[in-house]
């Protein structure tokens, strides 16, 4: 199955919770009205059953004759117990019918399999905030194929939201435990404030200290203290409208050829990054033969050792290394090619033929 899970969007609303909470204690306080009963037709002299049968018959008024008699006590418990057996029972029959009146229980129903659908989900990417920001990195997530779990306190704002959802604050941690994010493969931090996003990030890397940090910055003071709580990637949309709007005023043709290689599914070349993996059957490959490898076709645009720059049009002979992040051009098919042999074990040279890039 390609492409993300879609639902009917359903949102956990505190007002359900509140539900439960009121059928809980409904259910308890029936449950006490019950046990006291009981206990009071047995001090009174009747057997067990015969106890539970006339409580039972007295407080949902069904008129039975009563199969004991009473003295002035039993008289005065039995008034006590009608009172409130009766308010008891009345009230929990109104809430129940208030429950599926409502729509509460088909609300419950649809909020435990959405929970079931994201825990069963992994290496998705968490959005918490689904403002304007978040609204578009999620269509983009999207729209590579991407799952999505949104993290939103705002019901209006989750309204229209057409991805697996929960309604809560992102900067709790049982929120972000509910989107997965112990399987999560990326979380983007775009909230209200970068107070609020800077804490979500500190609490997501604590949570997954291998997730994918991805946080919005309002301004360029806060980047380096996203980078210090452990995200690994900031952003700064203000700064990048700026850079965009630059170099459509000195390149237009490149940036178009990037959006539409980016993101148009309609094109034939695309742009695509991966990192090589250890033993892979691309790891040691010079870039002239990663590019005539069986399958291949793709040009290697740039290659990224870990923790150092980018090499851009990589000479011919350049050793391809196990961690290097390579980018590369090509037709599906190519791409997905280079991207396997990169992913790929292939056979294991000896010690004395290894290559060391």
């Amino acid at each position: 199955m390609t492409g993300p899970v879609r639902l009917k969007q359903f949102r956990t609303r505190r007002a359900g919770f509140d539900v439960v909470r009121q059928v809980r204690w409904t259910a308890l306080a029936l449950f006490l009205v019950l046990v006291i009963g009981t206990v009071g037709f047995i001090v009174l002299g009747l057997g067990p059953l015969d106890a539970l049968y006339s409580t039972v018959f007295t407080v949902t008024t069904v008129g039975f004759q009563e199969p004991y008699d009473l003295d002035t006590a039993g008289k005065i418990f039995v008034i006590l117990l009608m009172l409130g057996g009766i308010g008891t029972v009345l009230y929990s029959l109104t809430l129940l019918v208030a429950v599926f009146v409502d729509g509460h229980v088909s609300t419950l129903w649809e909020g435990r399999r959405m929970q079931r659908d994201i825990d069963g989900l992994s290496d998705h990417v968490i959005v918490c905030g689904f403002g304007r920001v978040g609204r578009a990195s999620s269509r983009e997530l999207d729209r590579a194929g991407r799952q999505i779990v949104v993290v939103e306190l705002d019901e209006e704002r989750l309204s229209n939201c057409p991805y697996l959802s929960v309604e809560g604050d992102s900067t709790d941690d049982e929120m972000l435990r509910k989107a997965g994010i112990e399987r999560a493969y990326a979380l983007v931090a775009s909230l209200e404030n970068d107070a609020d996003s800077l804490f979500v990030t500190l609490s997501a890397r604590a949570l997954n200290e291998n997730l994918l940090i991805i946080a919005r910055a309002r301004t360029e003071e806060a980047v380096p203290k996203f980078e210090r709580a452990g995200a690994d990637r900031v952003v700064n949309p203000q700064r990048l409208g700026g850079d965009r709007i630059a170099a459509f005023a000195e390149q237009p043709h490149v940036v178009d050829f990037l959006d539409v290689a980016m993101h148009d599914a309609n094109i034939e070349f695309r742009l695509e990054d991966f990192e090589v993996a250890e033993g892979s059957l691309l790891a040691g490959m010079t870039v002239r033969d990663a590019r005539h490898h069986e399958g291949g076709g793709a040009m290697l645009l740039a290659l990224r050792e870990i923790g150092g720059q980018f090499v851009t049009n990589p000479p011919q002979d350049r050793i391809i290394g196990p961690g290097d992040a390579v980018i590369a051009i090509g037709t599906d098919d190519q791409l997905r090619a280079l991207r396997q042999a990169g992913q790929q074990k292939g056979p294991q040279l000896p010690p004395s033929l290894s290559i060391n890039p």
